[in-house]
């Protein structure tokens, strides 16, 4: 997938005045610092569609970008990030699945863990409760330049072992990514793609 276009369209706290148009929507979120906003840029080629910042917990709204006139990108806030009170944090836990408990564009949600570092107890439950209410997601292992080839396999394997330790029958997809090297750009947006065709063959039904 060629990305010619991609455009800021709406933040907003409110799923309801989320765009209204039929069109597939591919949720972003992880833990604070986990370098989803770098990520975006990547996948867009866009240098700064995403605000990045070394600042945990920027992004405190749910930001919509339309990508080649038929797709969304969601930028959502990261979960368990620091530095905001905790009538803040539950409000913004309380939009976070809202929007997925109501927003039916949604194909995929993408669940943004750092490769570095073992399974983290916060991801572990997010995954779970995503699982639990129905929604489709995949991992993106992101700053993967961080670590020899065997690390990566090795951390990698870790995670999934993880999770089939648990309830899981089976892991997720994933992907393995670096936004400073372009790593797993093509596979993601291939990813992307194929689902895009899926449901504009489905709507035409």
């Amino acid at each position: 997938m060629q990305i010619k276009s991609a455009n800021f369209v709406i933040s907003n706290t409110d799923v309801a005045k989320c765009p209204n148009e039929l069109l597939p929507e591919y949720a972003f979120i992880g833990r604070s610092n986990v370098g989803k906003s770098s990520l975006i840029n990547m996948l867009t080629e866009r240098k700064s569609l995403a605000k990045t910042s070394g600042r945990p917990g920027k992004t405190q709204l749910i930001n919509h970008f339309k990508i080649n006139d038929n797709w969304f990108l969601v930028d959502l806030p990261g979960y368990g990030y620091a530095r905001v009170s905790k009538k803040s944090k539950k409000t913004f836990q309380k939009y976070i699945t809202d929007y997925f408990a109501k927003r039916e564009q949604l194909v995929c949600a993408f669940v943004l863990v750092d490769i570095r570092h073992e399974p983290q107890k916060i991801d572990m439950e997010f995954m779970e409760w995503l699982a639990e209410n129905a929604v489709p997601f995949c991992i993106i292992f992101t700053k993967a330049d961080k670590l020899k080839p065997k690390a990566i396999e090795r951390n990698v394997n870790t995670y999934l072992d993880k999770l089939l330790s648990g309830a899981w029958e089976e892991a997720p997809s994933y992907f393995i990514t670096s936004s400073s090297k372009g790593i797993g750009r093509n596979e993601l947006l291939a990813y992307i793609e194929g689902i895009n065709l899926e449901f504009f063959k489905a709507i035409k039904k």
